[in-house]
Order: C-alpha cells, then structure tokens, then sequence
C-alpha cells in the first residue's frame, strides 16, 4: 500500500504542499477556473480519440482548485445546528468511503499505461485524500462521535473497484446536488455552513465527469473480445449497488455506542436536511436541475453521466403517476 499511498497523497506535478492563497480573489478566481473550461480543440471529441483522451485529462487538470476545498474555515454552530449536524447518519460511511475511494482510484491508476489517464485518475485519488482529509477536520472541529476507521485493504481487482467507486460517486452525487440546493434553500443550515461545502459539491461535479468520459473512452479502446466480459462486469457493479443501496450499516466505536449508517441518505434524507415538504417528484425534478447546472460550465462535448438522470426521470415519472391515480381515487370517493 506504501506506493499507492503515494499516489493519493502527492500531486503528479511533485506538489507537497499547496501554496497558501496570496488573497480573497486568487480563491474566487481559483473556484471560477474549477467551474468553467473549454477545449481549445475544434470539432467533435469523438470517445477513444485522442483529441478526446486530452480534453478529458485536460479538463481535470486545468480545473483543479488549490484552494478549496483546502482552505476552510469551520463556522461556529449554535446548539442545534450542531446538533442536526452530530444526528446526520452520514458522517461514518462518509469518511469511510472516501479512504476507500482514494485507495481504490490509486490502485487502478497504478495499472494505466496511458500517461493522460493515468494522470487525471492519480489527480482524481489526490482529491479523494483531500475530502478525506476535511471531513475529518470537520468531525473533529464538531466533536461528531466516529465509529473506528477499519483497515484500508488495497483491492484485489483494481478495475472492479474503480468503476464500483465511479458509479457510486454517480449515483450519490446527482443526488446530493439537490439535496445540497434544497438545505441551502430551506434554510435549515446556516449559510457559512453550506458555503463551506459548496466546492466539495463542484469537486465531486468534476470526478463524475472525469469517470463518465474515462469510461467512454476506455470502452472504445478496448480490444473488442474484451467487451463482453466488461459489460457483464458493469451490470454486476450495478447490481452490487442496489444491495448496498437498500441495506444499512451498524458499527460499534470504541465506548460500545451503536452508529446506524444510511448508504441511501442521499436519496432519502431529504427530511434531515430541510424544513420543507418536497414530493418525490418535485425533489427529483431539483436534481435534474442542479445536475445541468453543475455541469454547465464545462465543454458540453464532454460526456456527462446519464444512468442517475434515467434514474430520476423514472422515479419522477412513477411519482407522477402514483400522485394522478390517488387523486383520482380521493375524487371518486367523494
């Protein structure tokens, strides 16, 4: 593990430190440049091309942020905003899946011969340790009770564990995009909080786009009697998912307290996180829109995910049914 901790922890250009921010704009200059790129390339980014293996590597190096989500400063919480916070179901998994995420990210770019892809998923790993790195700062600024990390165990199949980490991060970040914009709306947490978030929400905006447009091109460069056994190897992470997805985890910490974590928070734990109602079909519609907007600034001849947006559009279409039928059943009765 000692080399693929390498990879995690130190950039690719040999940064071992970041330079503090010189001043307030070089971070508002930083988050704009982390938000908006464009291929200089003319024409169309065709999947397994190199102009498109470029751009992709391009992108996520050209908006990579220096400063956020590094520099935070964690606000001071009344009694029971700290105390929403402290109750969120979350926080375990989270650290957790984001050690593992660094871990199996550097394992698969350790196996990329390809020097662009090789440094955009090493980069890609970097961030993960970063998120780590704050949410920890952040349990600890908050005294949050965590369960003790297990081990980090370097993965056996490498390409297994890389697309389970880049589909889950689709699936919870479409997600969490509307989930963030609906507790910003509502109120619910104080705005110095949900600023302090916000360029984790962008970063994860980058990594989804980094895995949807990787996994293009990896399908089209790969030898073609491969293929097979590679789509059978996506239902199957897809189908580990929605296990994962419908179970709960309980872990124990180290003064024999029980902490219930929610793989599914970030569909279900809309209610935990505003004061509002929202429909299912209202919330999904959010997500929708925060997900657009998210990606927006970004060379829309670039790939973006589409299983968590079919996803949406699926519930949102059942809801709306379900939301017809019994009102017509209410109006029969009456």
């Amino acid at each position: 593990m000692g080399s693929l901790s390498e990879i995690y922890s130190k950039l690719p250009d040999s940064m071992d430190d970041l330079p503090p921010p010189p001043n307030a704009e070089a971070v508002e200059q930083a988050d704009f440049r982390a938000r908006h790129w464009q291929s200089p390339v003319t024409g169309r980014l065709k999947p397994g091309s190199d102009a498109h293996k470029r751009a992709m590597a391009e992108m996520f190096r050209d908006t990579f942020n220096p400063y956020r989500p590094s520099v935070i400063e964690w606000p001071k919480l009344d009694p029971e905003t700290l105390h929403k916070i402290v109750s969120l179901p979350i926080w375990d998994i989270a650290v957790q899946t984001e050690g593992k995420a660094r871990l199996r990210m550097a394992a698969y770019a350790a196996l990329v011969d390809d020097p662009d892809v090789k440094d955009a998923i090493s980069r890609n790993a970097w961030e993960e340790n970063r998120h780590k790195e704050v949410l920890a700062k952040m349990v600890a600024a908050y005294n949050i009770p965590m369960a003790p990390e297990p081990p980090y165990i370097e993965p056996k199949d490498a390409e297994w564990a890389y697309l389970v980490t880049g589909f889950s991060e689709c699936v919870d970040s479409f997600f969490a995009f509307g989930m963030f914009e609906l507790a910003k709306r509502s109120g619910f947490f104080p705005q110095e909080l949900t600023d302090t978030f916000e360029p984790i929400m962008q970063e994860e905006c980058r990594h989804i786009l980094l895995f949807a447009n990787w996994l293009a091109w990896y399908r089209a460069t790969m030898p073609w009697w491969r293929r097979p056994y590679f789509e059978l190897k996506v239902w199957a992470v897809w189908g580990f998912l929605a296990y994962e997805r419908i179970s709960l985890v309980r872990t124990v910490d180290d003064k024999g307290a029980v902490h219930t974590q929610d793989n599914n928070f970030t569909v279900t734990g809309t209610k935990d996180v505003a004061n509002i109602d929202i429909t299912l079909p209202d919330f999904m519609d959010l997500c929708l829109q925060e997900d657009e907007r998210r990606f927006a600034g970004y060379d829309s001849r670039l790939l973006r995910p589409t299983s968590a947006p079919f996803i949406a559009r699926v519930l949102r279409g059942a809801g709306r049914c379900w939301e017809f039928a019994s009102e017509a059943v209410k109006a029969n009765r009456r």
